[in-house]
């Protein structure tokens, strides 16, 4: 009989494995960034030496306006991928998110896998991490602080995946009371608190009800990349012609949508979910978001060339993003994000 903290140890191994292959993408359904395009501006002035794609997440400056997406924690491998990763936030300056810390309210045992992200990254911002049925199931707080302090976390994620729960063998689908508990979690942590999907999207209804709530920040998480949902069919050995692989709302309908809620609320936008490139990247910023992120492409990146790897990745995405500023005519992030991107059908 298995106790319940291994079980997860397991589980996370295998999601490790899974999201190093692209078996786990999704199927039809895209991040739908390829219906935009860029507003060519054939005067620009822009000097390109000179564009800085510096920003503040909450409070601390960070260099590009990109997050190490949370991945993994709680299992032996994580501590040595979490250690990289760190590593090459730490070069970048760019903020990381640690996977679910689920693990460590539970037992101590691989307390490390999460200690090692903020050893190897003094100064930036780290993110913790939580699930929804955690939040709603917890008596205390108290342990949410002792998780936030063992990684010096920055600000905390709470991953709601309700897909994901429903296709999971040994799973909790029960959200009952989540926004009550969210409520009482802001006022209660001293932390910003950021709510997350996993890969099927946040809709601008729900998003509204989690500011509303006091969240400061949202990730959309849309559909697009990962599917979560894939990977618990493969997992349990399902059908894998299963219509639930391709459920969710894409990433650039949640951010277009989402954005829009910045006239009512003050809150940081994380445009996630299928972020594959430099052009993603700009569209997902293009489109409204104040930073983007990504998760599998990096893990896959890292397991193939290393640390050095994921920093030239993601620094020749900004040299993408860097030309699409020069040829929009926008000098800053800010400016790319006012009109500069239009939907295809809208140009013929």
């Amino acid at each position: 009989m298995h106790d319940n903290s291994s079980l997860i140890s397991k589980r996370k191994k295998e999601h490790l494995e899974f999201c190093l292959s692209d078996k786990v993408s999704f199927r039809e359904k895209t991040n739908g960034f390829e219906n935009y395009e860029f507003r060519h501006f054939a005067i620009t002035e822009v000097d390109i030496s000179k564009i800085d794609f510096g920003t503040e997440f909450f409070g601390k400056k960070i260099n590009y306006p990109f997050l190490i997406s949370c991945m993994t924690g709680g299992t032996s491998e994580a501590e040595n991928i979490n250690g990289q990763l760190a590593l090459a936030a730490k070069q970048l300056n760019i903020p990381i998110g640690v996977g679910s810390q689920r693990q460590a309210l539970e037992n101590e045992e691989f307390h490390n896998s999460y200690k090692i992200i903020r050893k190897n990254a003094p100064g930036i911002p780290v993110v913790g991490n939580l699930g929804a049925s955690q939040i709603v199931n917890l008596k205390s707080f108290d342990k949410i602080k002792y998780i936030a302090e063992l990684i010096e976390a920055d600000a905390m994620t709470v991953h709601v995946n309700p897909l994901q729960e429903l296709m999971q063998e040994h799973s909790e689908p029960l959200f009952k009371g989540f926004l009550k508990a969210i409520e009482k979690l802001v006022k209660y942590c001293e932390i910003p608190i950021i709510v997350k999907e996993v890969g099927a999207g946040i809709s601008k209804k729900a998003a509204y009800k989690l500011l509303n709530a006091g969240v400061q920040g949202i990730d959309v998480a849309g559909a697009g990349g990962t599917s979560w949902s894939g990977v618990e069919i493969l997992r349990n050995h399902g059908d894998v012609n299963n219509k639930f692989w391709d459920w969710g709302l894409p990433s650039s309908y949640c951010i277009r949508m989402v954005s829009k809620l910045k006239n009512k609320f003050d809150f940081t936008l994380i445009g996630s979910g299928g972020v594959y490139d430099g052009f993603d990247i700009a569209k997902a910023i293009a489109l409204g978001a104040d930073i983007t992120a990504s998760a599998r492409i990096i893990l896959q990146e890292l397991n193939k060339s290393g640390i050095e790897g994921v920093v030239n990745l993601i620094k020749d995405w900004f040299d993408t993003v860097r030309k699409i500023m020069f040829l929009t005519g926008s000098v800053s992030i800010t400016e790319l994000n006012y009109d500069k991107i239009i939907r295809k059908e809208k140009l013929y």
